[in-house]
């Protein structure tokens, strides 16, 4: 392709030649500029991540400054966290055990880690017959609630093997995420009864996101 273009080239003289090298030149010079953009550091914002060893700590929501952002172990390549420098408060919730909350420093073009620490709840009540419900819902990192408290995530219970047990009875069941429409629906369960939940959250604004995903 190349000898054919130089071919047509010798044949305008080289003044075309001239003004071909020019172009060829800022094309390289483009891709360079880009490929130094794709891979320079963010120079405003700092980064977070989160770091856990076991399960829980790894599948722990995240709240940010009163806002709910995603569990753990997702929060990195595309989804991780980008914060103007600064303090912030920062809270990982599991079901079962004691809410972490801590406050970090944000520095610019800094990455800092928090390490994931989850401690149980002594005050966590167990019931000995149980019900069962599964989730067939999108977006599946939605957070799930269950009487207002936080149970996980749709993934943790959709798929084979994958279920949230609850006691047996009544329970307002909510699922939620920044950017799409909360989801409400109630349930009254009898012993070992299995159900499944069914839906996809509409888009809407962060605006409409509810406490729960707003406050610790």
């Amino acid at each position: 392709m190349l000898g054919t273009a130089m071919t047509t080239l010798r044949a305008f003289g080289r003044a075309a030649l001239a003004g071909f090298l020019c172009v060829m030149a800022g094309m390289g010079s483009s891709a360079r500029a880009q490929q130094t953009r794709a891979t320079t550091p963010n120079q405003i914002l700092g980064e977070v991540e989160f770091i856990g060893k076991d399960k829980a700590e790894k599948t722990a929501g995240v709240w940010i400054d009163g806002q709910y952002v995603g569990y753990a172990s997702e929060l990195k390549g595309d989804k991780k966290i980008m914060l103007l420098p600064g303090q912030h408060e920062v809270s990982l919730r599991q079901s079962g055990y004691l809410t972490l909350t801590q406050t970090i420093l944000v520095e610019p073009a800094k990455k800092v880690t928090v390490a994931v620490k989850l401690e149980r709840d002594p005050k966590a009540q167990y019931s000995s017959v149980t019900s069962e419900i599964k989730l067939n819902v999108t977006p599946q990192r939605a957070a799930v609630f269950v009487d207002d408290n936080f149970a996980g995530y749709v993934s943790q219970f959709n798929g084979v093997g994958k279920a949230m047990l609850v006691s047996p009875g009544a329970h307002h069941i909510k699922i939620a995420l920044p950017g799409y429409q909360q989801f409400d629906t109630d349930v009254n369960l009898l012993p070992k009864q299995k159900v499944t939940i069914k839906t996809d959250l509409a888009l809407g604004s962060i605006t409409q996101a509810p406490a729960a995903v707003k406050s610790n």
